[in-house]
């Protein structure tokens, strides 16, 4: 039976850091414990003076000593010749709101150590690393003070490494390949990862999990992980279009270096790091943004059957976002999406989108009418800013876009950043054209720039082709969701389509990092020219649980779902915006269950995926509130259903009652999956 993962209770902060048993038979030897004293890290030097860390686990070496330091341009690299000069610990134990997100109420307990190091000679910089231990991971990252010698950094890279002690599994996508994050995850020995994106996740031979990536991501490049030698990992800073990666003046922090630990993969997903790691909300009042679901004018583009541009047939003319506005309004869903609505398609703009105007609608798309169509409806549109790469031609027209698109009633933007990794065109100090990364430093201020500005007109962000999600969507709530990952376009025409196995690995993986505009729920489960989606319809329905985001699309178009009505169900009854999340089991790469209860009710819904292969699991539901009656309303795989036939559109839909006494077998069929709505009956 598939044990569900405990509920955190809270006990009163350690009054004292503990430290290890180690590092109190040695007081020279900084070190801090995890408040559970699971965790432990310990910082020292080694005979050249080189700072380095190491981080146990129930007594057992999981990081062994690995190094600290950073590489300048123009300047002495920070790795040699350091000493201890000071050390400090402290205790947190909070507890903060989300405004929307998978748990309304996140825990933040952990212990910190702070260690200065000061260089002995020649120049005498100090450099500051600041260790939080949680009971399922730590965090860490460097502050660089104010001095004398070191005003301006110019940073070509940081000498952090992880020098895991086992091999093991990992799952990773190539970092610094054309197509930025847009990958499925591959399965190899640690040993024999080159370069990869974060999140990377690793399964040690001993079991234990843990997944690498960073937090807090302001000002600054983001990082890939390179194997340097047998399962030692350093971090390698994405490049930027000066000769420094990063330029800061002092003082400044650097983004946190993260691992979440855990005995298991579902412990990954439960973990809160990412967001404890970040600052709180610096916007303020954010409820201009409701989570909610959204259809729209999209898939039949990709599909091919209309057009961006003046095609014979452009997507989004007046009268199909029309018909779009109506289908929402009938079915309950607040928002539309019409991307191809302003002028710039017709141009060569994939990688130059110059001649996109975000205040200038196309002649085919009426914007006054429809914005009050769509209000006399009840329905919102959702903003579409595509920037085919070019940011700074973007930031140009920003404040016009955003007041456009707040003067049409639009509380979402989706923006898009589409060209190849190190080709976003921007324009540097003197007028010159430079290529950046969408990771890099310049991107990091950018989207922080858009942020900000949407703010101030009461809109909020869904990011593509974006920057990586580190947590900031606890900083700026404003930036509810985004892509990052292979997306189900793919499904339309990629070659190949996204394997049976993609949302059970990106669920510990990608998914680790933050919300993610998968647009899920293509129940037709067709393609670009007819080509089978390899999935089952109780998949797509349970996508919607499993993969969270607070912005979710109901992909197909409406013709679709008039034939697939009674699996559409569970489409328009599933919410956007959770009170609570449980993992209830999982394997990367291989299956996961969740259960997740609605925010402001009673209700909770349940779903899970598997992969290739047909299995079956048994789970509790002791989840639901004990002594209250459930009706399950259960969207399952049909016993022949079958991603690789036709049987793939085999769904059962039934419902039973249920208590939290209960215990539930799931049966998923090979590319399965199964949807619950867990109804709370009077």
């Amino acid at each position: 039976m598939v044990a569900l993962c405990a509920m955190i209770v809270a006990i009163p902060a350690a009054a004292q850091v503990e430290q290890s048993t180690a590092a109190r038979a040695d007081a020279n030897v900084p070190s801090v414990a995890s408040p559970d004293g699971r965790i432990t890290v310990a910082v020292t030097t080694d005979g050249d003076g080189r700072p380095l860390y190491t981080v146990s686990r129930g007594g057992k070496q999981l990081i062994a000593p690995s190094a600290l330091g950073f590489l300048f341009t123009d300047a002495p690299k920070m790795q040699r010749n350091f000493r201890i000069e000071s050390r400090a610990t402290s205790s947190a134990d909070t507890r903060w709101e989300q405004p929307w997100g998978e748990w309304k109420t996140i825990r933040d307990r952990h212990n910190e150590l702070r260690v200065r190091f000061k260089e002995t000679k020649d120049l005498g910089r100090v450099m500051d690393v600041v260790f939080r231990v949680f009971d399922d991971g730590v965090g860490f990252r460097y502050e660089l003070p104010d001095q004398p010698n070191l005003k301006t950094a110019h940073i070509a890279d940081e000498m952090t490494e992880f020098s895991l002690t086992q091999d093991g599994e990992a799952w990773w996508i190539p970092g610094s390949e054309w197509n930025r994050d847009e990958y499925q995850w591959n399965r190899t020995p640690i040993s024999s990862v080159p370069l990869a994106h974060t999140p990377l996740t690793v399964k040690l031979r001993d079991g234990t999990h843990i997944a690498f990536h960073e937090a807090a991501l302001v000002d600054y490049s983001g990082t890939w992980l390179q194997r340097v030698e047998g399962t030692k990992l350093k971090t390698v800073l994405i490049p930027s279009a000066g000769g420094a990666k990063v330029v800061r003046g002092t003082p400044f922090v650097t983004p946190w270096r993260t691992m979440i630990i855990s005995d298991d993969a579902s412990g990954l997903y439960m973990s809160h790091i990412e967001l404890n790691l970040n600052e709180p909300n610096k916007l303020g009042d954010v409820s201009y943004f409701k989570p909610s679901k959204y259809v729209g004018v999209w898939w039949e583009m990709h599909l091919g059957t209309a057009g961006w541009g003046s095609t014979p047939k452009p997507g989004a003319t007046t009268a199909n976002v029309k018909r779009y506005i109506d289908f929402a309004a009938k079915h309950g869903f607040p928002g539309v999406l019409v991307e191809g609505w302003n002028v710039g398609w017709d141009t060569e703009w994939f990688g130059n989108g110059k001649g996109f105007l975000f205040d200038k609608p196309a002649p085919w798309f009426d914007a006054d009418a429809l914005a009050a169509y769509a209000k006399k409806k009840g329905v919102q549109l959702i903003g579409h800013h595509e920037t085919g790469g070019s940011p700074s031609h973007y930031e140009d027209q920003l404040e016009r876009g955003m007041a456009f698109a707040a003067a049409h009633g639009e509380s979402v933007v989706k923006t898009g950043y589409v060209t190849d990794a190190g080709q976003l065109e921007r324009v540097g100090p003197n007028g010159e054209p430079l290529r950046e990364w969408h990771d890099g430093q310049f991107s990091a201020q950018h989207h922080l720039r858009v942020l900000e500005m949407a703010h101030k007109y009461r809109i909020a962000i869904d990011a593509h082709e974006p920057i990586k999600d580190t947590g900031l969507r606890r900083t700026y709530p404003n930036w509810v969701s985004r892509e990052g990952a292979r997306g189900q376009e793919y499904n339309a025409w990629g070659e190949p389509k996204n394997a049976p196995e993609h949302e059970a690995n990106m669920v510990f993986t990608r998914m680790l990092a933050g919300p993610m505009d998968f647009t899920p729920g293509v129940l037709s489960l067709t393609g670009k020219g007819g080509t089978p989606i390899l999935s089952t319809e109780a998949k797509q329905l349970a996508l919607y649980v499993v993969l969270y985001s607070p912005v979710q699309m109901a992909a197909d178009l409406p013709e679709n779902y008039a034939k697939h009505m009674a699996a559409f169900q569970f489409i328009k009854d599933v919410p956007a915006d959770w009170e609570d999340t449980r993992v209830l089991n999982g394997e990367v790469g291989d299956y996961v269950t969740f259960a997740r209860k609605e925010r402001g009710g009673a209700d909770w819904y349940l779903g899970a995926v598997g992969d290739e292969q047909a299995r079956t699991m048994e789970v509790r539901l002791d989840f639901l509130a004990p002594g209250k009656a459930y009706e399950a309303q259960i969207y399952r795989d049909g016993d022949d259903a079958d991603y690789r036939t036709e049987k793939r559109h085999s769904i059962v839909v039934e419902k039973r009652r249920v208590t939290a006494a209960d215990a539930m077998t799931l049966r998923l069929a090979p590319g399965g999956g199964a949807a619950i709505r867990f109804k709370a009956l009077k």
